[in-house]
């Protein structure tokens, strides 16, 4: 999908039929409630700056938002993503009130300052190697204030084939078929996940969620 023979249409379409699927498979339920438990001895009157890493079209931003206006929270939002498309589709997204920022860069040349209290990631980590995702987890740690978040995909045989019939029947962009195959099978295992988490030599708790999802989290 971040083929730079896929034309810039075609990528929009991609990110909002990725929205979707989102949605509908309640991709951001485990980071909501992670985010509930992150914040809970904070003051709802203690502003919140939340960096999403690899944010795609920004729904997980938007859903953010949307937890933040119902728990009478301010929030600071951002998004950075390498694909310089995804911050156009992004923001054309996103209301002006929404107090959303997207940003592109390689988020391991990325320092934001200040630090931001929570950093989140969604279905990113699987795209890495073993070597990048140990990368990462040491700079999520390294970044964060109070604490970070990565959610990702569990690999297994249901949803790999019960996407393919959910994309078909949605009609969802052949790009989207192929690549949400290909991520599912290069999803991970809880075993997996806390061996990279030894490996990096972080802090982090591994989590496992309804449907066929994985996390690792740290607070504090």
């Amino acid at each position: 999908m971040d083929s730079d023979a896929v034309d810039a249409a075609t990528y929009a379409r991609c990110l909002t039929d990725l929205g979707r699927l989102n949605r509908l498979t309640l991709t951001h339920r485990p980071t909501l409630r992670w985010l509930d438990r992150a914040s809970r001895d904070l003051p709802r009157t203690t502003p919140i700056a939340i960096l999403d890493v690899a944010c795609g079209g920004g729904d997980l931003l938007r859903t953010i938002q949307r937890w933040a206006d119902r728990s009478g929270r301010t929030v600071s939002l951002q998004g950075i993503d390498l694909n310089p498309r995804s911050a156009v589709v992004a923001r054309a997204a996103t209301t002006p009130a929404m107090a959303i920022s997207y940003v592109t860069g390689d988020v391991f040349a990325y320092d934001p300052q200040p630090a931001p209290d929570f950093i989140v990631s969604s279905q990113f980590m699987h795209h890495l190697s073993d070597d990048e995702a140990v990368r990462f987890l040491r700079w999520l740690d390294a970044h964060a204030a109070r604490g970070w978040y990565v959610a990702d995909l569990r690999r297994h045989a249901v949803p790999y084939y019960g996407f393919r019939f959910l994309a078909t029947a949605a009609r969802w962009h052949p790009i989207v078929r192929s690549d949400g195959t290909i991520s599912i099978a290069r999803g991970f295992r809880p075993a997996e996940l806390r061996r990279l988490v030894a490996a990096a030599g972080v802090p982090a708790e591994v989590s496992g969620h309804v449907p066929f999802r994985v996390g690792i989290g740290r607070i504090g």
